[in-house]
């Protein structure tokens, strides 16, 4: 289980992310589960959604994401 240290850096490097970014992050984040979200419905996305989805999926799969803070 992610620590609350764990999950404001979380937020805070999610915060930072711009809309490629995060998008990238999407396609390179390794989880416990399959991520197969189409281009087309991530460029559709705004991009505080975006940010709402890959944090959730961090905290579902309790991992950080491997982001150069």
């Amino acid at each position: 289980m992610l620590q609350s240290q764990q999950i404001e850096e979380l937020l805070t490097l999610v915060s930072g992310l711009d809309r490629d970014s995060i998008i990238d992050q999407f396609h390179c984040y390794h989880g416990r589960f399959p991520i197969d979200f189409t281009p087309e419905y991530l460029g559709r996305l705004p991009l505080e959604k975006l940010r709402h989805v890959f944090v959730a999926m961090c905290l579902q799969n309790q991992r950080l994401p491997d982001i150069a803070a």
